[in-house]
């Protein structure tokens, strides 16, 4: 009740004050967003069609500890293409533990790691956003064709999918007429 009440006098003496220019002094300039993080959606899906997910971004309480740094998504097939969800330079190819890795630089410190894909790219190779940067190999999801998708910043893990698709909260608010006083 009492935010409705404020909304409609902050609403009233917006809407009564005169319509003068604001002093100089009394203009803010808003500090410009930083281009470190793509907008919602910037990026592209790394296989298609549009895969499932079937393990999802998972981090760990603290950085030593287990947890899935990234997430797996359904191949339709293993041996397909695997491309690139937005353009960088190759910073690694090769095989860790037991699996072919490829890492891919995007700049502002953000790297995109896919596994398990072989590669025959190199390191410092320029790809397009879109561009096929591998194979997919069979056997990280057990009998399932999957690619395990990492991000990170810096040594920072980060959800993938908040790069692809619009993550943020529905917020509801209230209809008119719903039973509140005054509504």
């Amino acid at each position: 009740m009492k935010a409705y009440v404020m909304l409609a006098l902050l609403l009233f003496t917006t809407a009564a004050a005169p319509s003068a220019a604001p002093a100089p002094s009394a203009v803010r300039t808003l500090p410009a967003v930083s281009a470190a993080v793509p907008a919602p959606a910037a990026w592209s899906w790394p296989l298609a069609p549009r895969p499932a997910v079937l393990r999802p971004f998972d981090p760990p309480p603290q950085p030593w500890l287990s947890g899935h740094r990234g997430v797996d998504l359904r191949a339709a097939s293993d041996g397909g293409p695997v491309t690139a969800p937005e353009s960088g330079t190759v910073s690694f190819v090769g095989v860790v533990v037991d699996r072919p890795v490829i890492t891919i630089d995007h700049g502002n410190g953000l790297r995109s790691s896919f596994e398990p894909v072989r590669s025959p790219l190199k390191k410092g190779v320029y790809v397009a956003k879109g561009a096929v940067v591998g194979t997919l190999v069979a056997g990280h999801c057990g009998r399932s064709p999957c690619v395990h998708w990492g991000v990170r910043r810096g040594e920072e893990y980060l959800n993938p999918l908040s790069f692809i698709l619009d993550l943020r909260p529905s917020v509801l608010l209230p209809l008119k007429g719903s039973g509140e006083p005054g509504g």
